[in-house]
C-alpha cells in the first residue's frame, strides 16, 4: 500500500487564520494515524499579494501549535524545492500546460482585461450577471481556438501578454468521491475555462497544486469547502493529463462560522467580539496594525489545538479533552460535519481552563513567582514558592488563564482600602459588631493557623455569640478581602497568617463603625 502523504499548501498574503490551521491540523492527524507524512508546501504563485513575514509567521504557528512538517520549506525533504515560485523557475508547471495544449486540452488565450471587463458589462446589460469565459463564449473570443496557428504563433513571437486556460469538454458529468461529502457530481457545461498559467507566467492554483501534488505522491488532499466549486476543473485536468488514477483524494472541510449570524469567521469578527482568529500575534509590515494572537492571550497550544479538533470534527464519545496522541488515535474524516462549525470564544476558554487545570500546582507556581516578584519586587518575602504555590490552590479553580492568577489574588497581598457596600448595608449589624470586636481574640488562640482550624475557631465564636455561622460569613469575607465574593475563605485566611488577619479586621472595624 502507497505511504500516506497529506499536505498543507498555504499562500504567504498574510497571517494564518484559525481555519488555515485547522486544514493543517487535519492533514496532519490523518497522516500521523496512517503512519505517513505531513509536507508543508508555499504556493506563492500570486507575487501581487505576497507579504513579507508571512510565511516565517506560517511556520512558527504551525510549530507552536506542535503540527511539525515532515517535509517543506524550512524542513527540507526529497521534493525540493517546496515554495511554488522557485518550482516555477525549474518549468515544471508549463511542461504539464504544453502536454494540456499539444492534447487539445488548453489553449492560448490573448484577451486583455479590458476586453474581459467589457464583455462582462456588455452582458450584464443583456440581463446576463454570470457571465463567465467557457464553451459557451470562448468562440466569440481572442485565443488560439478563433486565431490560426500562425497567427497565434506570430502574437506570441511579438510578446503579447497570453494565458493558457482549460479547455472544458461540454456535455459531461464529472464525479469524484469526496472523503467528507461522498460522491459530489457536476455538469461540465457549468464549469469555465479556468487560467493556468497567467501573464506573467506563473501557474495558477489550479494547475500548480496538481503539478505538485503528483510530483510530491501526495495521496490526500485536505482543503477548505471554499475550492469545491473549483473541484470539476481540477478532476477534469487529472483527466485530461491522464493521470487520474494517480489523482488524491479530496477532502472539503466545513466553513469555520461566525459565533453568531451567518457567515464565516473573520478578523473583524474577532475586533468585534474580542478574541483572536490567529494562531500567534502578528504585526501588518505595512500598517503596523498588531493582531491579537492566542499565544500571546495566554491560551495553551495543546488546548488551541484541542479547541480547533472540535470544530467541524467530535470522536462520538464525550470525551471532549485530547491530547495530539489521543487525537491521532480517534481522527477521522467520517467523523467531520458537511455543515459549517460555529466558532464559540467561550467554549475555548474552557478548553484552556481544562488544560490549566491539569497543570501541577508547582509548575504554575513557578510562573506566579515571576508575577509576584514583578507586582510586589524581587526582595518582597511573599515571592517565593511556598507563598505561591499555597496562592496557586487557592485560585487554579477559578481562572481561565495562567496570567489571571495575579489579578484573582490581589486580596492575598494587598489589604482592602473599599468594602463591598451591599454586604456591609445587609450584613454590617450590632450583631457583627460585637462578633468581630471578639474574633481577633479568638483567632489568638489558634496555635496552628491552618484552614480546618480557624474555621472551626470561627465557628465557636459564632456558637458563644448564638450566631449561625452564615450571619458573619460573608461579612468576615469582607474585612479580610473586601469582596462579597471570591477565594476559599479559610484557606485565604490560613495563608495570610494570624497576624495580618487580625489587622485587616481591625482596620475593616474602623473604617465601617
Amino acid at each position: 500500500m502507497t505511504s500516506v502523504r497529506t499536505r498543507f499548501a498555504p499562500s504567504p498574503t498574510g497571517p494564518l487564520h484559525m481555519g488555515g490551521v485547522r486544514t493543517a491540523l487535519y492533514a496532519y492527524l490523518f497522516a500521523k494515524q496512517h503512519n505517513g507524512q505531513f509536507i508543508l508546501r508555499i504556493e506563492d504563485t500570486d507575487q501581487n499579494r505576497y507579504v513579507p513575514g508571512a510565511e516565517e509567521y506560517i511556520i512558527e504557528a504551525l510549530t507552536w501549535c506542535g503540527i511539525i512538517p515532515d517535509e517543506g520549506v524550512g524542513f527540507g525533504g526529497p521534493h525540493m524545492p517546496y515554495r511554488q515560485s522557485e518550482r516555477k523557475e525549474k518549468g515544471f508547471y508549463r511542461q504539464y500546460a504544453d502536454q494540456m495544449i499539444n492534447a487539445g486540452h488548453a489553449y492560448i488565450a490573448f484577451d486583455t482585461p479590458s476586453e474581459l471587463e467589457a464583455k462582462r458589462k456588455e452582458a450584464e446589460a443583456a440581463g446576463n450577471h454570470t457571465w463567465q469565459y467557457d464553451n459557451h463564449s470562448r468562440l466569440s473570443m481572442t485565443n488560439s481556438l478563433t486565431l490560426s496557428a500562425e497567427e497565434t504563433a506570430k502574437r506570441m513571437a511579438n510578446g503579447d501578454a497570453y494565458v493558457i486556460r482549460l479547455k472544458v469538454e461540454p456535455g459531461t458529468t464529472v464525479t469524484f468521491t469526496d472523503m467528507v461529502r461522498g460522491e459530489v457530481s457536476f455538469d461540465s457545461n457549468l464549469v469555465d475555462d479556468k487560467v493556468m498559467i497567467k501573464a506573467d507566467g506563473m501557474p495558477t492554483y489550479h494547475l500548480a497544486h496538481i503539478v505538485d501534488d503528483i510530483m510530491m505522491e501526495i495521496t490526500h488532499a485536505i482543503r477548505g469547502e471554499e475550492w469545491l466549486p473549483s473541484a470539476p476543473a481540477h478532476i477534469l485536468i487529472y483527466q485530461y493529463l491522464g493521470i487520474a488514477d494517480k489523482m488524491p483524494q479530496y477532502a472539503h472541510l466545513p466553513l469555520l462560522l461566525k459565533p453568531e449570524g451567518n457567515g464565516k469567521l473573520s478578523k473583524r469578527d474577532g475586533d468585534r467580539l474580542g478574541f483572536p482568529v490567529f494562531p500567534l500575534e502578528w504585526k501588518d509590515p505595512v500598517s503596523g496594525e498588531i493582531s491579537s494572537g492566542y499565544r500571546e492571550k495566554g491560551y495553551y497550544h495543546e488546548a488551541f489545538v484541542n479547541m480547533l479538533a472540535f470544530l467541524g470534527w467530535n470522536p462520538g464519545t464525550e470525551q471532549e479533552v485530547f491530547s495530539m496522541e489521543e487525537l491521532i488515535k480517534a481522527f477521522s474524516f467520517e467523523r467531520v460535519h458537511k455543515a459549517g462549525a460555529r466558532f464559540d470564544p467561550e467554549k475555548a476558554k474552557w478548553f484552556n481552563e481544562q488544560y490549566l487545570r491539569q497543570q501541577s500546582d508547582e509548575s504554575l507556581a513557578a510562573h506566579f513567582v515571576d508575577q509576584l516578584k514583578e507586582k510586589l519586587g524581587a526582595e518582597d518575602a511573599r515571592a517565593n514558592m511556598q507563598f505561591a504555590t499555597a496562592a496557586v490552590r487557592l485560585v487554579k479553580d477559578r481562572i481561565h488563564f495562567e496570567h489571571e492568577m495575579i489579578g484573582m489574588s490581589t486580596c492575598l497581598f494587598e489589604s482592602p482600602t473599599t468594602y463591598d457596600e451591599k454586604v456591609v448595608a445587609k450584613r454590617w449589624n450590632d450583631k457583627a459588631k460585637t462578633f468581630f470586636a471578639a474574633l481577633p481574640a479568638q483567632l489568638n488562640t489558634v496555635s496552628d493557623f491552618t484552614a480546618e482550624n480557624t474555621k472551626l475557631a470561627f465557628e465557636q465564636l459564632a456558637a458563644q455569640q448564638e450566631l449561625k455561622p452564615g450571619d458573619v460569613l460573608q461579612m468576615f469575607r469582607v474585612l479580610v478581602s473586601g469582596q462579597g465574593s471570591g477565594l476559599d475563605l479559610f484557606g485565604m485566611v490560613a495563608l495570610l497568617g494570624k497576624e495580618e488577619v487580625n489587622k485587616r479586621i481591625e482596620a475593616g472595624r474602623a473604617a465601617l463603625n
